[in-house]
């Protein structure tokens, strides 16, 4: 008869994702898993599968929270620039913090479609989220009209990368946030 789990499955991943944010794939052990998720080798293995297949579901779990706070933050004021510029701060405000979607891009490209669908499904929706509030703001006036709204989604999530390695480099909070700010003036 089999044990039961004595862990917290979502606890564990979250410790992984950790874990991997901040030495990437290659760099991460199973020992440096085991140890800082808490649990034994046998119980990696036996819940999450090999470290690729963890490795995978912590990119989709890092990808779900990223996404699900980009846009509470996009979707927050009601005002779309203002919601627009919300969710550009919250990066800036958060870029010394290693990204796993940065880094697994840094690492693979686009060289594993197991990877590369993970990352392009929460890349759709924020997109079509950023894109939508693109629109209302180019209504308002707040974004130059001539503008595609397609454009202006993926200058910000390149924007999102750029803020991501500058912090990661040692760019300080003030200089961060100068970038930021220069990104949402492009726009007008």
């Amino acid at each position: 008869m089999a044990r039961p789990k004595t862990f917290d499955k979502d606890r564990a991943l979250e410790a992984a994702v950790n874990t991997f944010r901040k030495h990437g794939y290659e760099a991460t052990s199973a020992e440096m898993l085991v140890r800082a998720m808490g649990i034994g080798r046998q119980s990696l293995y036996d819940t999450f599968g090999d470290k690729w297949q963890l490795y995978r579901m912590a990119v989709h779990h890092y990808s779900t929270v990223q996404t699900t706070a980009h846009i509470a933050a996009l979707r927050g004021p009601a005002r779309a620039i203002d919601g627009i510029k919300a969710m550009v701060d919250r990066v800036a405000q958060d870029a010394k913090s290693p990204c796993l979607g940065v880094g697994s891009t840094w690492e693979f490209g686009n060289e594993r479609p197991d990877l590369e669908e993970i990352k392009e499904a929460h890349g759709r929706v924020l997109r079509a989220a950023i894109r939508d509030r693109i629109v209302e703001a180019q209504a308002a006036g707040d974004i130059a009209a001539e503008l595609r709204p397609d454009d202006v989604a993926a200058f910000l999530i390149t924007t999102f990368a750029g803020l991501r390695v500058a912090g990661r480099g040692g760019a300080n909070a003030a200089g961060l946030q100068t970038l930021a700010d220069l990104a949402i003036r492009a726009l007008r």
